[in-house]
């Protein structure tokens, strides 16, 4: 756990977005909001936005040049990106800003979407209340990067380095921290950049002769030999995390999956008794938690919590998830945690289900939890009813809403069980004590043959129990 920090001293970040024609005025602002609440799970304080309506992003900055000093105003910079500069580009740079000196930027855009900065109240600022923080709400590439770095003075982070920080941050099992740096490292080796000097760091060949390779190209060979490394390691660790999901593959399992923050460590907490980490800020969860459903039902009801999900979810991070969020795909009953008094819980909930279908996770039977209810009014309550019928309305802070979800993960593997009959002799008293452990024993007699046991659990637990009482 993280002390906080003070707000005084919190670094200052002002937040850039680029409305595009695809994306409604909601969506938009939906977008900053939670790129601010990112930006404050990170330890910054968000104090501005500079926004701008545009038919495409900027090739050189992503916004345009009077934005761009808008923006420069925020953090204490000229707003312009210096040209001629004497340093060595490296191809793609160069193609990247091959379009710049023909770009105007401001051409053509709508300068809707004006700011506080707009109308002057930024421009007193003392350097103390700068910002010295960029966050673009987009993926940004390297020249992009640089330029506004150079236009602004202030450090530039796009969504998904802010996205990785967090994650690095909250990382605390050694699977968590390998996956994270396996995704950042990903996503650095493209943005590398030269140094200066421009020599080859080695002659290459036999003799001395050749090429060699460059400061840079030793560098991303460096860390793609570190993620190859990182890879074997983790893969260790996912074998032996997949040995133990086999082990479960017979048990009734339930996977508490939804956006980030919308609750779902506080329902893990609520539903197993266990002491799961909650907090009221994004990816507070990393790390996926095995417990058993609390007051406990025979046979036992295991509950899986999962990293959230959010918009944007960097594709790297995804495939270095990919073991964690197998628990989601191997699951029985997937609880679709909702945080209903966000009014934008919809798009999430879309969001959730297209990763879950890229996980190939979407299969298995699943509860919509319309979690915080109590934040949400009483006319809102019934028109969520009509719209999602066979959802749960309810609170993590309820006692009578924990029971009201209990009931319906216990009905919901009761339906599946079916009744049989073992006769365990004498000798073999070891499988009455898995009998009651593994099913529920509606009845026990103890008959010339051994013990009578007329028990109820699901057919696959059936079958194995029988298989292995037939040996």
């Amino acid at each position: 756990m993280h002390a906080e920090i003070d707000p005084k001293k919190r670094p200052k970040a002002v937040v850039v977005g680029v409305q595009l024609p695809d994306v409604t005025d909601g969506e938009h602002e939906s977008s900053l909001e939670e790129l601010e609440r990112l930006a404050t799970t990170l330890g910054l304080l968000p104090i501005g936005r500079v926004t701008q309506r545009r038919s495409s992003l900027g090739k050189s900055a992503v916004i345009g040049e009077g934005k761009l000093v808008e923006l420069a105003a925020w953090t204490g910079g000229d707003g312009v990106i210096p040209s001629g500069a004497k340093r060595k580009k490296r191809k793609i740079d160069v193609e990247d800003d091959a379009h710049q000196s023909d770009e105007h930027d401001d051409e053509g855009d709508d300068d809707e979407g004006e700011t506080e900065a707009e109308a002057g109240v930024f421009s007193g600022l003392a350097p103390a209340d700068k910002a010295s923080v960029v966050l673009v709400d987009h993926d940004l590439s390297p020249s992009q990067a640089r330029n506004l770095e150079r236009a602004t003075g202030a450090e530039v982070l796009d969504r998904t380095s802010v996205i990785l920080s967090i994650f690095q941050r909250h990382a605390r099992t050694r699977e968590a921290r390998l996956q994270v740096e396996i995704a950042r490292l990903a996503y650095q080796a493209p943005r590398l950049r030269e140094t200066g000097g421009g020599g080859d760091r080695q002659r290459g060949g036999i003799g001395g002769k050749g090429a060699g390779e460059s400061n840079l190209e030793l560098d991303r060979r460096k860390i793609r030999d570190r993620i190859a490394e990182l890879r074997e390691e983790l893969a260790s660790i996912e074998h032996e995390a997949g040995v133990r999901r086999k082990r479960r593959s017979e048990a009734a399992t339930v996977a508490l999956v939804g956006y980030t923050n919308a609750g779902k460590s506080s329902w893990m907490r609520v539903l197993t008794g266990g002491d799961v980490y909650v907090a009221d800020k994004l990816f507070a969860t990393l790390d996926t938690t095995v417990r058993v459903l609390v007051p406990e039902t025979r046979p036992r009801i295991l509950v899986s919590d999962t990293v959230g999900f959010i918009k944007k979810l960097p594709h790297d991070l995804v495939a270095s998830f990919r073991s964690t969020l197998d628990e989601a795909r191997e699951a029985r009953l997937l609880l679709h945690v909702l945080d209903a008094a966000d009014p934008a819980f919809r798009a999430q909930f879309e969001v959730t289900r297209t990763v879950l279908r890229e996980l190939e996770a979407d299969d298995a039977p699943s509860l919509v939890i319309l979690n915080k209810i109590d934040k949400v009014s009483a006319e809102d309550r019934e028109a969520l009813a009509v719209e999602f019928p066979d959802a749960l309305q309810v609170s993590s802070r309820s006692a009578e809403d924990k029971a009201r979800v209990h009931a319906a993960i216990v009905s919901f593997f009761e339906k599946d069980m079916i009744e049989a009959r073992f006769v365990i002799p004498y000798h073999r008293q070891a499988m009455t004590s898995r009998l009651h452990e593994e099913t529920r024993v509606l009845s026990e007699e103890y008959e010339e043959e051994g013990a009578i046991l007329r028990v109820r659990a699901m057919p696959g637990v059936i079958a194995k129990l029988e298989k292995e009482l037939a040996r």
